[in-house]
């Protein structure tokens, strides 16, 4: 069974970067579709970015467009999020998920792993 496990939140400041990075076990990352989301205080689970199974299609929400890119590395069963520009309104919980197909559906949740972004 695919598990995901998130890594390389923490603190920045506003225009910082960092480089999310989801590791997978249980099963071979590159049959999956993969999203990252976001769920802000008092706010609803957003989508941020989702890349397919090969890599060759991505879609990115406006909010982040030009600020963030999504990326995948199936030999080393890693998808990754990097976040250029952040904002203070980029803090959130950042979570990856087996998204099918990128349509929002999905089948696996990691953990999360905390954004802060302040000074």
């Amino acid at each position: 069974q695919l598990q995901l496990v998130e890594s390389g939140g923490g603190l920045v400041q506003p225009g910082g970067s960092l480089r999310l990075s989801c590791a997978a076990s249980g099963a071979t990352l590159d049959n999956y579709a993969i999203g990252w989301f976001r769920q802000a205080p008092g706010k609803e689970r957003e989508g941020v970015s989702c890349i397919s199974s090969s890599g060759s299609r991505t879609n990115t929400a406006d909010s982040v467009k030009g600020r963030f890119t999504i990326s995948r590395d199936n030999a080393k069963n890693t998808v990754y999020l990097q976040m250029n520009s952040l904002k203070p309104e980029d803090t959130a919980v950042y979570y990856c998920a087996a998204e099918w197909n990128c349509s929002g559906y999905v089948t696996s949740w990691g953990q999360g792993t905390q954004v802060t972004v302040s000074s």
